[in-house]
């Protein structure tokens, strides 16, 4: 069973605010699943570490994510045994410490005549798939116990998934995985939990530069020189040692430090989903394309999430958007691959969303078939010292990187070999030993509340539901749904004050889902906008600049 910690995070602050000069043993570049898991990883060791982002936590690839925490069952096409394995135990062990985040979920991996892999190929897939989850329920909570996987016929699948294409299908595998509730708040889960051990953190601050020492033969890199986006003030933040986790900027994070001598270039994948009210299921189903590329039909808060593409995206990351045409690719191959005589039309996509990933090097030409391996590289490989850079990676797999990650900044910085705790300890805000029970207990105490409001909060915010609901100070308009999950603006108030949302989009897009399933409408939007201005103290041009800033997001792309 895992060890639990207290049970209310502190409110989150900028320490660049009040940044006095202090020397860290080890300074993050990077905000998303990868920065924080190492920031949490190092301060739960007892290593004195800062943690820099330049936009928003989670704001770019982690929050681009097909919502699944999953072993990668076709990573055992490339023979990618390994990572399979380290991704299935990774599930478990998340399951174990986010148990609010992650639960598991039926797959139907349909298998039609036409596919490149066989019905036999699969079926002996599912069976080593089985092999590597051996211990799938080696579980804390009970209440997530997985099935086995079974086979399933072609009526067998249309009984279940009507909307599946009849023709040549052969018929399915049922398997079950993980679905991830919110991999933003996840994130923010892993920042609170490293905040709880000491590590000091802040968005909106960018990373310009490196406090560098020259040698006949290394540069050393001492610290970096950051940028508050807020305030527009510079300062030097001085560490022992420095790890870019900048994710698809890590490429252009190491080259501020080699001062573009040997110009190093990251590859990078894109991948877009939108969601859509239609084909609502209950089950995530698994198709394939006329090319051999899976796509996921994803059901998500009475919604269904459908993605995703993997592209070679070629460019600067900070000028990537979703355009239409990527939309459309993804459109074209979902309908010519599932759906009757009922088709997802443009004008039923109500949001739509992509991201960057960064991949490691590899020989393939398609990035569908790259690796999603990771690499911690340096310190002396770039001829810097002071400097590691993580590159590649997938969010299940996070945490371990990150312990790997430590245990080579322990062994750079000769420090004592404390022992990794995050396997076995909760999430701040995610000790609940059985959520089944958990949600019964809080659907009793909000008993005046909808019941799918109480789930919905307890999934979101863990044993900080209660905070939620006591920020409101029993005020109607703050607690009163502004959708059909029930979120409200005394979440809005709960981002602000504890958990550092600056923007509107931090508010709508990252600490709460008010849009995440597209535009929330105007007078939500006007509600939220309202209360925030008051909050930060913005004024109405400020505020206007937010509310069009959002509009510019939520525009699907004509």
């Amino acid at each position: 069973m895992g060890k639990g910690i207290q049970k209310h995070a502190s409110k989150m602050k900028r320490f660049i605010e009040n940044y006095k000069g202090k020397e860290f043993d080890l300074i993050v570049i990077g905000g998303g699943i990868t920065g924080t898991t190492v920031a949490y990883e190092a301060a739960s060791r007892g290593i004195s570490v800062a943690l820099v982002e330049k936009s928003d936590f989670s704001s770019a690839t982690s929050a681009a994510t097909s919502k699944m925490i999953h072993g990668g069952l076709r990573y055992l096409s490339t023979m990618e045994f390994a990572l399979v394995r380290e991704s299935l135990r990774e599930r478990r062990i998340l399951s174990n410490i986010a148990p609010n985040f992650i639960h598991p979920i039926p797959f139907i991996y349909s298998i039609y005549k036409r596919d490149k892999t066989s019905s036999s190929t699969i079926k002996i897939g599912m069976l080593l798939y089985e092999l590597f989850a051996f211990d799938k329920n080696r579980l804390w909570d009970k209440s997530k116990k997985m099935p086995s996987h079974k086979s399933l016929s072609a009526p067998d699948v249309l009984k279940l998934v009507p909307k599946a294409i009849k023709k040549d299908l052969v018929g399915a595998q049922m398997y079950y995985d993980c679905i991830s509730h919110s991999p933003e708040r996840l994130t923010l889960a892993f920042i609170k939990s490293a905040v709880k051990y000491g590590a000091e953190v802040a968005n909106y601050t960018e990373v310009e530069g490196f406090i560098v020492e020259n040698s006949r033969k290394f540069k050393t890199v001492k610290g970096v020189k950051v940028k508050d986006k807020l305030s527009g003030k510079s300062y030097d933040i001085k560490a022992k040692l420095v790890i870019n986790c900048a994710g698809p900027w890590a490429d252009i994070i190491l080259n501020k430090a080699k001062e573009n001598i040997d110009n190093q270039i990251l590859r990078r994948s894109e991948g877009i989903h939108f969601i859509t009210k239609k084909l609502v299921d209950k089950r995530i189903f698994t198709g394939a394309t006329a090319k051999g590329k899976h796509f996921f039909l994803v059901p998500y808060r009475n919604h269904t999430l459908i993605g995703t593409t993997d592209k070679e995206y070629i460019g600067n990351p900070d000028a990537y958007h979703v355009t239409k045409d990527a939309i459309m690719e993804l459109l074209i191959d979902v309908n010519e691959s599932f759906g009757n005589q009922e088709k997802i039309a443009y004008k039923d996509i109500l949001h739509a969303y992509g991201g960057l990933r960064p991949l490691v090097e590899d020989q393939t030409e398609d990035v569908y078939n790259t690796s999603r391996k990771y690499e911690i590289t340096g310190e002396k490989k770039n001829g810097i010292n002071g400097l590691i850079t993580v590159e590649g990676g997938k969010f299940t797999t996070s945490r371990m990187l990150a312990k790997k990650a430590i245990n080579k900044v322990q062994r750079i910085l000769r420090f004592s070999k404390h022992k990794s705790i995050s396997k076995d300890t909760y999430l701040t805000t995610s000790n609940i030993e059985n959520f089944d029970d958990f949600i019964k207990i809080k659907k009793n105490q909000y008993k005046n509340f909808p019941a799918n409001q109480i789930e919905y909060l307890a999934k979101s915010y863990g044993t900080e539901i209660d905070t939620v609901f006591t920020i409101a100070n029993n005020n109607e308009y703050l607690l009163k749904p502004l959708n059909s999950d029930g979120e409200n603006l005394a979440q809005v108030l709960f981002a602000i004050k504890n958990e550092m949302a600056l923007s509107l989009s931090d508010i709508l897009l990252r600490r709460t889902g008010i849009a995440q399933l597209g535009h929330p409408g105007k007078e939500t939007l006007e509600k939220v906008a309202k209360l925030a201005a008051k909050e930060l103290s913005w004024d109405h041009k400020k505020m206007e600049l937010e509310m069009d800033n959002i509009e510019k997001i939520l525009k699907i792309p004509e």
